[in-house]
């Protein structure tokens, strides 16, 4: 499903920065991996690229059989809107809207009926343990239903590639325990593709593989 061969990226101006090096990975449909690393050692640089936000200097990055390189702007912009989805550690929901509608944003980008959409909004917010907090806003959640709400987000349009930036970072041990579980699931279930980005050693076991980035490239830690 995700296809990195050789991917490198120098940042230049004033200080030039090498970020990643010969970078190759492969991720399947249901295939949830994890990446570590210290920081700034190109994690979200990793993520960028991927998500066509930022191009390689070398290398190839493909998704769903598509070549990024190869793709416009528009291109991008519709690749992303429809096959990636994204869990950050900041949840970014809208506050003015209520649960549903945060969870709906997707699916109306994507021009689905709204008959359609309610009932896939319904599914994810039950899956994620909220479909009484549907009415809600943002404000009257904890930190950990929050990301709960960004996961269902995330999933709603059922995209083919899952990016979770450090989505434990803000919640406490407890609340973390549940959205990793919970994103573990998700992958499983709905058959996405999935990369967790993080630097937690506890957040990156939940994984079926733990990668380690370093200024030297991308290693494999561990496998089941």
């Amino acid at each position: 499903m995700l296809s990195l061969e050789g991917v490198s990226k120098t940042y230049r101006g004033p200080r030039v920065r090498s970020v990643l090096a010969d970078v190759s990975l492969h991720v399947g449909c249901g295939e949830y991996i994890a990446v570590m690393g210290e920081s700034g050692v190109g994690k979200s640089t990793l993520l960028n690229l991927i998500a066509g936000l930022d191009c390689p200097d070398r290398g190839e990055i493909s998704i769903d059989g598509a070549a990024l390189g190869a793709l416009n702007d528009n291109a991008l912009t519709r690749l992303r809107r429809e096959k990636l989805g994204f869990v950050f550690q900041a949840f970014h929901l809208l506050p003015h809207l209520s649960v549903a509608q945060n969870v709906a944003l997707p699916l109306a980008l994507n021009g689905v009926a709204r008959a359609i959409a309610d009932a896939r909004v319904a599914d994810m917010l039950a899956a994620v343990g909220l479909a009484s907090r549907s009415e809600s806003r943002p404000r009257e959640l904890s930190g950990g239903e929050l990301q709960r709400v960004a996961i269902a987000r995330a999933l709603a349009h059922r995209p083919r590639l899952l990016l979770a930036d450090e989505p434990t970072g803000n919640l406490d041990a407890e609340s973390a325990a549940l959205v990793l579980a919970l994103l573990r699931e998700q992958v499983g279930n709905t058959g996405a593709a999935g990369i967790l980005v993080t630097h937690s050693p506890a957040a990156a076991a939940t994984a079926d593989r733990i990668y380690v980035l370093t200024a030297a490239g991308l290693t494999l830690k561990s496998a089941p």
